[in-house]
């Protein structure tokens, strides 16, 4: 039989562990540890990039954000095909050494900055974006729009999807069916 100092101290942790707890579902600890992705990655195949780019109509006037980038293929095809700039923010330490390795050697690096950081970060500024582009869970992007897209973005900034919507609130104004993926696309009003 557990003592009741034992039970007083399992409700305090309880208490301090809630207490802790972030609206992402993150916790903060003395040490903060690196946050965990929200999504695991799995890379867009070439097809899609490419299709994404193309339904956004980079330029290389525009200014590409690829949020949660990955190993950042996204921001080299718009750099290294359309002539763009990009920025890619991603969380995973690891994503991004590799994304900025692959920046390097693609020869894109005057081009392409990748940030490691939270998609959710007021201080990661993406009011420069004329096309940002994404590959996260509809929750994600609806949470997006909400917090960063409507507040952020100017008119005119496009935004392109691969695999999931905004949800029934915003309708993609095109969707096109790449391989196994679906993208779609809307422009700020």
């Amino acid at each position: 039989m557990r003592s009741r100092a034992s039970h007083r101290w399992r409700a305090v942790a309880c208490a301090a562990a809630l207490t802790l707890a972030l609206p992402a579902g993150r916790f903060v600890s003395a040490q903060t540890p690196t946050p965990k992705p929200d999504v695991i990655w799995i890379p867009s195949e070439d097809a899609v990039v490419s299709a994404m780019l193309t339904m956004a109509k980079v330029t290389r006037t525009d200014v590409v954000y690829d949020l949660g980038c990955g190993d950042g293929r996204i921001l080299i095809a718009a750099a290294t095909r359309f002539g763009a700039r990009g920025v890619g923010v991603e969380i995973d330490p690891e994503l991004v050494k590799k994304a900025r390795a692959a920046v390097t050697k693609a020869g894109v690096a005057d081009k392409v900055t990748i940030i490691e950081g939270d998609i959710f970060d007021p201080a990661i500024k993406i009011g420069e974006a004329t096309v940002v582009t994404l590959f996260l869970l509809e929750s994600l992007n609806t949470r997006l729009r909400e917090t960063r897209f409507q507040q952020e973005l100017k008119p005119g900034t496009r935004i392109v999807s691969n695999a999931f919507t905004m949800g029934s609130r915003w309708p993609s104004e095109k969707s096109q069916t790449v391989g196994n993926s679906t993208i779609y696309l809307w422009t700020m009003k």
